[in-house]
């Protein structure tokens, strides 16, 4: 019996079709206290890769992003989803507002992957 593997070709479509159907993956998230909040890359990739999971009904995605993501309305931050097959899938992270410390944001992943380098 052949093992399904998880593409980001895969995720793309699924992805897509599902932040499409939530307005973009909305997402609201406490910031912690600090002179300007902001939020861990470590901890937005996490949660990035939560709502992925959820929102398309697969597990979780190996989910990078290479900054912190600033509590100022318009800050855009790139993602990467990496499937288990090598290729990639970049994801866009917008804030859309900021209520004192929470920072509520979009996900939308790329429509296209990239292929696994060889």
């Amino acid at each position: 019996m052949p093992k399904a593997r998880s593409s980001a070709a895969t995720w793309s479509l699924s992805a897509v079709a599902a932040c499409t159907l939530l307005a973009g993956c909305s997402v609201s998230v406490d910031a912690g206290k600090s002179a300007t909040p902001q939020m861990s890359a470590d901890k937005l990739a996490t949660i990035v890769a939560e709502k992925l999971a959820a929102t398309t009904g697969k597990p979780k995605p190996d989910i990078t992003c290479p900054e912190n993501l600033a509590a100022k309305v318009g800050t855009t931050t790139r993602c990467k989803l990496t499937a288990k097959d090598g290729s990639t899938l970049g994801v866009t992270v917008k804030v859309t507002s900021v209520e004192g410390e929470q920072i509520n944001f979009d996900i939308k992943a790329d429509e296209t992957a990239s292929p696994a380098a060889n």
